[in-house]
């Protein structure tokens, strides 16, 4: 999983920086799948980034939320929740991506039970009303996930298509055809890698 830290949304994506050092935009398409670029079980696991409650505001600043961290309050007991919804939400993506059954949904039906955040309108646009615990935020991303795996783009979860990079994205392309996380990073990697196997035959 070619990703060790992440530092904001842009217009396309999210900022995230290779193990080479070099940065690259990724778009997951979905708040549910920005949430597992916090780390995860197996090979993520050393992507970790949820040490403490802040950790989780911060996350809520950087992804397509846009939350103010500051308005952002987590408890520890929200902080351990949300590393279990998190662990969890690789697991169904996982199912997802190779079309099996989501199998014992419970933490995020659990997750998504709880009130999410409260939209209202401010000055024309969209704003969320603040502040907001850990729960809603949780509940945000565990609706998105309930939305996202059983709705009618769950055949569009995709992972990677290069052997070592783990990200899961949505694929909103209009044909459906997105092979990479992204084609700065692992698409461009597969064309060089491409034009060497060329070069050598």
């Amino acid at each position: 999983m070619p990703v060790t830290s992440y530092s904001g949304y842009v217009t396309h994506g999210l900022t995230l920086r290779s193990p080479e050092g070099t940065t690259y935009r990724f778009d997951p398409g979905a708040l549910c799948l920005e949430f597992l670029l916090t780390g995860g079980p197996g090979p993520p696991a050393r992507h970790h980034t949820l040490h403490a409650p802040a950790d989780l505001a911060a996350f809520a600043a950087v992804s397509r939320l846009g939350l103010d961290a500051e308005q952002v309050r987590v408890t520890p007991e929200e902080l351990a929740d949300a590393v279990r919804l998190r662990d969890d939400l690789w697991r169904l993506a996982r199912d997802r991506v190779h079309g099996r059954p989501l199998e014992d949904p419970a933490i995020l039906n659990a997750a998504a039970a709880v009130p999410p955040l409260a939209p209202r309108a401010q000055d024309g646009v969209r704003r969320w009303a603040v502040p907001v615990s850990g729960a809603q935020l949780l509940s945000q991303i565990a609706r998105d996930a309930v939305e996202l795996f059983t709705g009618p783009l769950r055949e569009r979860v995709r992972e990677c298509a290069t052997g070592d990079c783990f990200l899961i994205f949505m694929d909103a392309s209009r044909p459906g055809t997105r092979r990479w996380c992204s084609m700065e990073r692992c698409g461009n990697r597969h064309k060089v890698r491409s034009h060497r196997a060329r070069g050598t035959a």
